[in-house]
């Protein structure tokens, strides 16, 4: 089925009316913008279903219409206080986005990899797709179960919903792939309470959902790989990405434990995190890299980032344009500490952070994507090394880390961490990360596939960027029941429509091939979901964005 027939077999009065038999009982508070938000995460799953239909095309309807339910049973436990952990009060429960995304990434990853012939990565887009809805369907069990009273509509849809998922997944995994899917949803059950619990207010569900769920496949893919390696198997920098990212959070979690017991404010304690942390870098992380990679991980690195005489030039400008950004930081606190009756950074301000991270993606995106896929590695480890050091207050940093960023906090910094500036980086990075390589066909990359790399860029870089600047300034119209505006909105898909002509003059490797009009609906429906969500839009736009692009 062509793209355009999904366009005008899907109307949004069918939607709209879907939505409406589908309203939970009466008594449950509705939103008005969660029902929008609901409305275009429905629509993105119908468009591309009408696009790529298979047997996991009803999995994934009957997965949204139960998340839909169930999300207001986890908004009524947030309101209530009645949820298992403190989650992040400025916000809904963002169930419904959060379930989708993973298993409409894996479908499309399967589908782009059976396009390039690539069984491996076909199978493990199909266990992504099944992991996904397996970890949706514990989390509605847990919202069902500590409801009180038990909502019986939602249990016969969510059994009805889990039923049909569960005999799809019966049909399309081997033994092996079950038991990898309960695998990382026993990871999954363990990181969330280990870390919801040392993390309150940090995240809504639906953010938990997506953070731990990565974290998750994250693990099982180091430990599967791990147990199973072949010298010369593999691409170092896969390796890396893992490596770097298991043991950044399990050197978070060692240290949280230890402060537990102890001041982590005094020299003492802020020697010891030095030397533990260089203790288990060099004599664990190391090791397991070298195991993987069959080199000596330090001597690999150096090579690969001066291997070409473009990888110099480029991690020179990139150098430069860090310099800039803690220039920045370093002058509003000046003006901050000057005597200054302006305590918090302006919307301008800390979008020029924005513009800085897409000057540093788009000319790495254009001439060494590899090269940009391990900086991103190093500088996701470097960001949160640092605010390991700011949130434990190690000496001599973390107490100017705290009243350096302090001006730069936000409505979802309610937490203890500060998580903006990380959620930045992986914004602009997944799309980078999660699309199998050999899978990407080679040379000029045709169709709005070849714009699945700059999805990060288009939506966060850009679009989020411009609308609130613009939304904040000359806005006036808001769209009912939030904050932002049409004018932000529309002058964030006109700048997105933009800067793809611009990625068409300077990248020689993308061919849209007449595929416009899906780019102006993925980008159109991305920045309405930017209007109306309350998600922590630097993590969810880009997936729904490199998800449309998928298609």
């Amino acid at each position: 089925m062509s793209k355009r027939l999904c366009f005008e077999r899907i109307g949004l009065e069918q939607v709209s009316g879907s939505l409406h038999s589908m309203m939970p009982a009466a008594g449950t508070t509705l939103n008005k913008p969660v029902l929008v938000e609901s409305l275009i995460v429905f629509a993105i799953v119908l468009c591309v279903h009408g696009a790529v239909w298979d047997r996991f095309s009803w999995c994934a309807i009957a997965l949204a219409i139960q998340a839909f339910y169930v999300q207001f049973k986890w908004d009524h436990l947030l309101q209530q206080g009645s949820a298992v952990f403190q989650f992040r009060t400025t916000a809904n429960s963002g169930l419904l986005p959060a379930c989708m995304a993973i298993p409409l990434l894996g479908i499309m990853m399967k589908e782009r990899c059976i396009m390039a012939g690539i069984v491996y990565f076909e199978r493990f887009g199909i266990v992504v797709a099944c992991t996904g809805m397996a970890i949706a369907l514990f989390l509605s069990v847990i919202a069902i179960g500590i409801t009180k009273p038990m909502p019986t509509n939602t249990c016969i849809l969510s059994g009805l919903a889990g039923s049909l998922i569960i005999y799809t997944l019966k049909q399309s995994l081997s033994v092996s792939e079950v038991i990898e899917v309960l695998e990382v949803l026993l990871i999954f059950v363990y990181l969330s309470m280990i870390l919801l619990y040392l993390l309150p207010r940090c995240f809504t569900p639906g953010e938990a959902l997506l953070i731990l769920t990565g974290i998750s496949f994250v693990l099982n893919q180091l430990i599967k790989r791990s147990l199973n390696v072949i010298e010369g198997r593999g691409d170092p920098v896969d390796f890396f990405l893992l490596v770097v990212v298991v043991g950044i959070v399990l050197l978070g979690i060692f240290f949280t434990a230890l402060f537990f017991f102890m001041d982590s404010g005094t020299w003492i304690s802020s020697m010891f995190f030095h030397m533990m942390t260089a203790v288990l870098g060099l004599g664990v992380v190391m090791p397991w890299l070298y195991r993987l990679i069959r080199r000596n991980p330090l001597f690999w690195l150096f090579q690969f980032l001066s291997q070409t005489q473009t990888r110099v030039y480029l991690l020179t400008y990139w150098t430069l344009l860090a310099i800039s950004a803690c220039t920045v930081v370093l002058y509003q606190n000046t003006k901050r500490s000057s005597g200054s009756k302006k305590h918090q950074a302006s919307t301008v301000t800390r979008k020029y952070f924005h513009f800085i991270v897409v000057a540093t993606y788009v000319p790495g995106l254009i001439h060494d994507r590899q090269l940009l896929y391990v900086a991103a590695v190093v500088c996701l480890a470097v960001l949160i090394l640092l605010e390991y050091v700011r949130y434990f207050r190690i000496k001599p940093f973390g107490q100017m880390l705290r009243h350096l960023l302090s001006l730069f906090l936000d409505e979802r910094d309610s937490g203890p961490l500060i998580l903006t500036h990380i959620y930045l980086l992986l914004g602009m990075s997944l799309p980078v990360w999660l699309f199998p390589r050999p899978c990407a066909p080679k040379g000029t990359l045709a169709g709005t596939g070849a714009l699945v790399p700059y999805s990060g860029v288009l939506s966060v870089g850009v679009g989020d960027s411009v609308a609130s600047i613009f939304g904040s300034t000359v806005g006036e119209i808001k769209w009912p029941g939030t904050k932002k505006t049409f004018e932000g909105t529309m002058t964030a898909i006109f700048a997105q429509i933009i800067t793809v002509a611009i990625i068409l003059i300077f990248d020689s490797t993308v061919d849209l091939n007449a595929s416009y009009s899906w780019i102006l609906v993925s980008i159109s429906l991305v920045s309405l979901l930017e209007a109306y969500t309350t998600q922590v839009d630097n993590l969810i736009l880009p997936l729904y964005l490199q998800i449309l692009f998928m298609a």
